[in-house]
């Protein structure tokens, strides 16, 4: 993948947070901070250039570069903060103005036919079986008809972070779904298993707020 058009807007966007909640978060100073980020810019860099080009239809690109931005800041802490410091560093860091307005988007959609579509879709896909950085799932509709569950058999990023030796911070990635659920203003997310804590599979569930 090459470190031009959205992973390199994805940096562009997401660097000052990221850098920020060092210090608000982590509790870094704001040299160390400004040191991290300058080595994390270098870093992310050189993750991106290693990973190959997803497939055009294959929207889980994302999930991995914001994967590759995370291990990127990850990559240059001297010492790792415990996983609940790290749930909260990613969200906070992620949760900005347009991840938010980009998650209340993918709300006003949620559960219509576009986005069952889409997700039989990637479903069908199995881009994961092509590409060890994208993911393989199972869609599976809540027979009461109050939403769905994404099942993921092959998860791109445990891939990546496990060969950046950072398989053990995974979890605070898998926490970010709950508050981008909560953003979109029309889901309540549950779920059960994650591959990243040893589980048979990620149980993805969405369901429809209530009211």
């Amino acid at each position: 993948m090459n470190y031009i058009g959205m992973p390199a807007g994805m940096w562009v966007l997401f660097r000052k947070s990221f850098r920020d909640n060092l210090v608000s978060v982590l509790h870094f100073t704001d040299q160390e901070a400004d040191q991290i980020a300058v080595s994390a810019k270098q870093k992310y860099k050189e993750i991106i250039n290693r990973l190959p080009e997803f497939e055009k239809d294959d929207w889980f690109r994302m999930n991995i570069v914001n994967c590759a931005v995370f291990s990127s800041f990850l990559l240059s802490m001297k010492t790792k903060p415990d996983i609940e410091q790290l749930k909260e560093y990613y969200e906070k860091a992620m949760m900005i103005k347009p991840m938010k307005w980009f998650c209340r988007l993918g709300g006003k959609q949620k559960y219509s036919d576009k986005d069952v579509r889409k997700m039989k879709a990637a479903a069908e896909r199995n881009a994961a079986d092509r590409n060890p950085y994208s993911w393989n799932m199972e869609f599976l509709p809540y027979a009461d008809g109050s939403g769905y569950e994404a099942r993921f058999s092959k998860c791109g990023i445990c891939t990546l972070m496990k060969e950046l030796g950072l398989y053990e911070q995974v979890p605070a990635m898998c926490h970010l779904d709950y508050a981008m659920s909560e953003a979109s203003g029309v889901t309540d997310f549950v779920r059960k298993y994650t591959l990243a804590s040893g589980g048979p599979y990620c149980d993805c569930g969405y369901k429809k707020k209530r009211g």
